[in-house]
C-alpha cells in the first residue's frame, strides 16, 4: 500500500458562507459546487469540502466540531506580501514568523485563525 497525496478533507464550519467569503478573498482559493449542490473550496490539486454543523453529509467524522482543525497551507508568495495582505484584509496574525518543519523540509510560517477559530499555518519552503 502506498498513498500518493491528499485529494480533499473536510472542515465543518457553522456557515458556508462565511467560510467560502473568507477562504476565497483572503486565501485565494476557488469556490466550487459538486454533487447535489454541496460545497467546497479549490487550491492547487486539492480541496476542501464544507459541512455545515448539523447538517453533515454521511459518512462524516466521529465528532465534527467547527474551529478543531489545524491546516498548514504552502505558497509561493513571499510571506512579508502575504503580511501585507492579510492587514489588508482585516485579518490578525497570531504568529509568526517563525521556523518550523514541514513534510518535506524546513518551513517559515505565520498563523491565523479563520471565522471558525481553525488555526490557519501558511507558510514558505525555507531556503537550505
Amino acid at each position: 500500500m502506498e498513498i500518493d497525496r491528499l485529494d480533499h478533507l473536510v472542515l465543518t464550519v457553522r456557515s458556508i458562507e462565511a467560510t467560502i467569503a473568507f477562504y476565497t478573498r483572503v486565501l485565494g482559493m476557488e469556490e466550487v459546487t459538486f454533487g447535489e449542490g454541496r460545497k467546497g473550496l479549490r487550491f492547487g490539486r486539492q480541496k476542501i469540502n464544507l459541512h455545515e454543523v448539523g447538517h453533515e453529509f454521511a459518512p462524516y467524522a466521529a465528532a465534527p466540531t467547527p474551529g478543531s482543525a489545524d491546516l498548514c497551507l504552502l505558497t509561493h508568495i513571499p510571506l512579508e506580501d502575504v503580511m501585507t495582505h492579510l492587514a489588508s484584509c482585516g485579518v490578525h496574525i497570531e504568529l509568526g514568523m517563525v521556523p518550523r518543519t514541514g513534510a518535506l523540509g524546513p518551513l517559515v510560517s505565520i498563523y491565523l485563525r479563520d471565522p471558525d477559530g481553525n488555526l490557519i499555518e501558511l507558510a514558505n519552503e525555507a531556503q537550505h
